[in-house]
């Protein structure tokens, strides 16, 4: 990866590349994903990581119980440290229904200890959209303070839901925006929220670029967002695949640079469970799109109806 592929991460002051290695995938929950990953796979997967240009990885207090975390511990102990520059992040977790101040305080210091690492440099409020809204301003109080003590390096905010997401960006504090399955080559809905969060000075990560595996695997998988896609996105898939295969290239590597190339998105979060996928997407990020290709894949996004949100509204 050439020195353009290394961008600022909003204000920050952290720089990283376009591509960030995800985490999720290597914890080893087969019941989510449907293979599995062993200890040993994932700790050479990381290893791997650690000897390419890729400078991140994220990860969360959450991904299968910690197990995330413990595999990249493991990682980092065997190369003798992290590399130079390189950047972990990981995400607060709420259990068993716990959200409170004491519990990030808890999450923090687990994945400190999992990590084994005495610096956390970004560290984001993880899915707070499937908490009550009022019940959370501990949470987020508290996390600002661990900031504040100097017990965190920079606070994110990482979700799904756009609308969810904009009100607690309203809270302030927030240096960074994660935001899944909702900016892809058929969905552009966290658009206005990738603007906003650019306007106000944050970085930008995007995930799930593929939508959990369609974009991916145009000819086997059916769902987007963890759930069954609309017969539009199903539609407009088929022909961007067809479209991409006519200009010699694959809808995997038009769906990473769908995001890559976006000058709003600062990094873009790509699970990774085998070290070869490593090579595979430092190719798609060399790789020269005709102009005509993204314009046809540019013509075939479905109407934007917030679908993976379930509502009727346009945007």
């Amino acid at each position: 990866m050439n020195k353009d592929w290394l961008r600022p991460l909003g204000s920050t002051g952290l720089t990283v590349s376009a591509v960030c290695a995800g985490g999720s995938g290597i914890a080893g929950m087969p019941a989510v994903f449907g293979y599995d990953v062993t200890r040993q796979e994932a700790v050479d997967l990381v290893l791997r990581v650690f000897d390419s240009p890729l400078t991140w990885i994220d990860t969360s207090n959450g991904y299968g119980d910690g197990e995330s975390e413990l595999r990249i511990g493991q990682a980092i102990k065997e190369y003798g440290g992290l590399p130079d520059g390189f950047l972990v992040a990981t995400k607060v977790d709420a259990r068993d229904g716990d959200y409170s101040g004491a519990r990030v305080r808890a999450s923090v210091a687990e994945s400190k200890e999992r990590l084994g690492l005495d610096e956390l440099p970004l560290v984001h409020l993880h899915d707070p959209e499937f908490h009550d809204f009022d019940t959370m301003r501990d949470a987020v109080d508290t996390l600002m303070q661990l900031r504040a003590d100097g017990e965190i390096g920079h606070v994110g905010l990482a979700g799904g839901n756009t609308r969810e997401l904009a009100r607690y960006l309203d809270l302030g504090g927030f240096e960074v925006l994660l935001v899944h399955n909702r900016w892809s080559l058929v969905d552009h809905s966290a658009g206005d929220l990738f603007r906003r969060a650019v306007a106000d000075g944050l970085g930008v990560i995007n995930a799930a670029v593929y939508g959990g595996g369609i974009l991916a695997n145009p000819q086997g998988a059916t769902k987007y967002a963890y759930r069954e896609a609309p017969a539009a996105v199903l539609e407009a898939v088929a022909e961007m695949d067809k479209a991409c295969h006519e200009h010699g290239t694959d809808l995997a590597t038009a769906a990473l640079r769908h995001s890559t190339d976006n000058p709003d998105i600062a990094g873009t979060v790509v699970g990774i469970s085998k070290p070869a996928r490593v090579d595979t997407l430092l190719a798609a990020l060399e790789a020269d799109l005709p102009t005509d290709l993204l314009n046809r894949l540019g013509s075939l996004l479905p109407e934007q109806q917030y679908w993976v949100e379930g509502t009727k509204e346009t945007s």
